[in-house]
C-alpha cells in the first residue's frame, strides 16, 4: 500500500498504557471506526515474536478499513508481519538503508526536527515526515520542542507530506492552522479517551480545518 496526504490527516500512534477493559486491537478498531487514517504500532515492551503477533492482528483490522499500518522502529517486525511500512527516528536505521532493502512499495516515515533533516530524509527516500514535538508531550517528556514557525518551515521545505506530532489534542490542534502539514499524529488524545471513536471523529474534523487553512 502506498501512502499519500489523505492517509496522514489523522495518524494514530498506539500506546498500551491506556488499555484496560479493552485490548489494544479493540481500541484500534474503535479509532478506525471514528476516522483514523493511519495507524503506527509502537511497542517498546514486547519481545520480537510478541510484536510480530500483535502487528499481524492489528494489520488485519487496518486492512479491513483500508488504512496503512506502520511499525515503529523495527524493520524485521514490519517485514515479518506484512505491515505497510515503518517509521524511524534519527537514532534508528537510516532511511537510505531501509529503502535499499525494501524497494519502492514499502512506506518509510522519518522524524525531522530541522529543515536539514527533512531534506535529507526526502533525498534518502522517505515517503513522509513526522515533525515535532509541537506541544509538550505526555508520551515523550524529554522530546525536543519546535514552534509553529519551525513546523511551517520544515513542512514547506520538502515535497513529501508531513504530520505534526507531540502533545496534540482537541484543545490545541487548531493552533497549528496554516503550518502546511498534511495532518496530525496523536497518542493519548485518542487512546486515553473514554469514547475513542468520538474523540477520533472530532480530532479528524479539527485536523481537516487546520490543514485547509
Amino acid at each position: 500500500m502506498s501512502i499519500d496526504r489523505k492517509n496522514l490527516l489523522l495518524y494514530a500512534v498506539t500506546d498500551r498504557a491506556w488499555t484496560g477493559k479493552k485490548t489494544l486491537t479493540e481500541q484500534i478498531e474503535e479509532a478506525l471506526s471514528g476516522g483514523v487514517t493511519c495507524v503506527q504500532l509502537r511497542e517498546k515492551g514486547l519481545s520480537e515474536a510478541e510484536f510480530v503477533d500483535e502487528a499481524v492482528k492489528v494489520g488485519a483490522v487496518c486492512r479491513a478499513f483500508g488504512v496503512p499500518l506502520i511499525i515503529n522502529d523495527n524493520l524485521s517486525v514490519a517485514l515479518a508481519s506484512g505491515a505497510d511500512g515503518i517509521h524511524v527516528g534519527a537514532e534508528d536505521m537510516a532511511v537510505s538503508e531501509i529503502r535499499a532493502r525494501t524497494g519502492r512499495d514499502f512506506i518509510i516515515g522519518a522524524t525531522a526536527k530541522t529543515v536539514a533533516a527533512a531534506r535529507k530524509a526526502e533525498a534518502d527516500g522517505a515517503d513522509y515526515l513526522g515533525v515535532g514535538a509541537v506541544f509538550p508531550s505526555p508520551t515523550k517528556k524529554n522530546a525536543v520542542r519546535i514552534d509553529a514557525r519551525q513546523l511551517k518551515e520544515i513542512c514547506s521545505s520538502v515535497s513529501i507530506p508531513a504530520v505534526a506530532i507531540g502533545g496534540i489534542n482537541l484543545s490545541n490542534v487548531e493552533g497549528l492552522s496554516g503550518c502546511r502539514m498534511s495532518g496530525i499524529a496523536v497518542v493519548s488524545a485518542i487512546f486515553a479517551a473514554e469514547d475513542i471513536a468520538s474523540a477520533a471523529r472530532e480530532l479528524k474534523r479539527r485536523a481537516a480545518k487546520a490543514v485547509e487553512e
